[in-house]
């Protein structure tokens, strides 16, 4: 089984020609399934497809509902709410996604990926400004510390965790401190801060549709 739930991870990437860092550490390694085969599953790597402008728009939402690990119902609640912030609906939509707990808690290295993220946030390993919180979604603020609960073998996984992607970039807008398995959001994150390959543009226009 966990063989199967790997490959599923890897063809997930491969669909959307892009990393998704649904595998942890092993994204940034050359074992990576993108960086091996960087062509859709089931497809011959030099054949050459036309897509509709439908699809094109679709294979962009999917891959960012996929690199946040938000399905479809929480995604569509994501568009509206970006609809009624001021600004460009499609930064605000990167926005929110950005400020998710699992995503803070991906982006400091305390989880090898945001599906570990949930699981710790969901198991009440996690607190916001001293206080648990288990609702991966939550949405975190400038001033917000996120930081590990107490308990000394959840410390220990994450500490592992940490050691192993400090040398990663860390978000301009987060500060880390690891000593305290902990960090604080400094600011709101922007548009530039977002470093994924999306064309948010293609999915607000799927969405008004």
């Amino acid at each position: 089984m966990p063989t199967i739930m790997k490959d599923k991870a890897c063809a997930l990437c491969r669909r959307e020609g892009v990393k998704l860092f649904l595998k942890g550490a092993r994204c940034e390694t050359s074992k990576c399934a993108v960086t091996k085969r960087n062509f859709p599953p089931g497809a011959h790597p030099w054949a050459r497809t036309r897509h509709s402008e439908y699809r094109v728009q679709l294979r962009e939402k999917q891959k960012l509902k996929r690199f946040y690990g938000v399905g479809e119902k929480q995604f569509s609640l994501y568009f509206k709410r970006a609809t009624r912030m001021k600004g460009n609906t499609g930064e605000n939509l990167l926005v929110l996604l950005e400020r998710r707990l699992d995503n803070i808690i991906f982006s400091l290295g305390l989880s090898p990926s945001r599906k570990g993220a949930r699981q710790l946030i969901a198991h009440g390993h996690m607190n916001i400004n001293g206080r648990r919180c288990n609702v991966p979604s939550a949405q975190v603020r400038p001033g917000d510390t996120v930081s590990v609960g107490n308990r000394e073998s959840i410390r220990k996984l994450a500490k592992s965790f940490l050691e192993e992607r400090l040398s990663y970039p860390l978000p301009g807008w987060l500060d880390r401190d690891p000593a305290n398995l902990s960090g604080k959001i400094t600011a709101m994150p922007t548009r530039a801060d977002v470093t994924f390959d999306v064309k948010e543009q293609l999915v607000i226009e799927l969405m008004s549709k």
